[in-house]
């Protein structure tokens, strides 16, 4: 079994990685993609568009490095990266769309499919969230964008978000509430 020496001063790797040592690279690529990955899937539902947008998304790290100064988090930074890559993705698929009266997804509901934990069963409901609502509740409630950022990146105004993000805490929570309901008359 070969045994791959791994950096303990991410400070070192990012500068190595500017210079574009090889390994560097791969250091902060094999870190970082579990994470990475895991992100870009919160938008795009396909596995292997995900991976694709992961990758792309990598290669603006790298060409990119230099212009991170090391204020804040490495991780928060490529994070941001990712999340405006799965974003361009959709933009570009054009499934991201912003409808001025958009339906009511109130009734909108899948299939239940059972789930071990609560978490799991929340991380669902909020995949199962139509995209409008989807994207601006994981870019407040889970990637920590404020309103004035969500509206940039998606091209709406703050008003749109909050309403958005209104609206989508609301079929959660009345989801949760219906689920909550069905427990206690077990």
């Amino acid at each position: 079994m070969k045994i791959i020496p791994l950096y303990h001063d991410e400070k070192l790797l990012i500068q190595k990685a500017r210079i574009a040592n090889k390994t560097a690279q791969l250091n902060l690529y094999k870190k970082y993609a579990p994470m990475m990955l895991a992100v870009c899937r919160r938008y795009i539902r396909d596995m292997q568009f995900a991976e694709d947008v992961m990758i792309q998304g990598f290669l603006k790290v790298f060409t990119r490095l230099h212009s991170f100064n090391g204020k804040g988090s490495f991780e928060g930074w490529i994070r941001r990266i990712m999340v405006n890559e799965s974003l361009n993705y959709l933009k570009k698929k054009r499934r991201l769309v912003f409808e001025r009266n958009p339906q009511d997804f109130e009734k909108y509901e899948r299939p239940r499919i059972a789930m071990k934990t609560d978490a799991e069963y929340l991380l669902k409901l909020i995949e199962d969230l139509p995209d409008t609502y989807r994207f601006v509740f994981m870019l407040h409630a889970i990637d920590g964008y404020k309103h004035s950022e969500i509206a940039k990146v998606l091209r709406i105004s703050e008003n749109t978000s909050k309403s958005k993000l209104s609206r989508a805490r609301k079929i959660l929570q009345k989801k949760l509430k219906i689920r909550r309901n069905r427990n206690e008359a077990l």
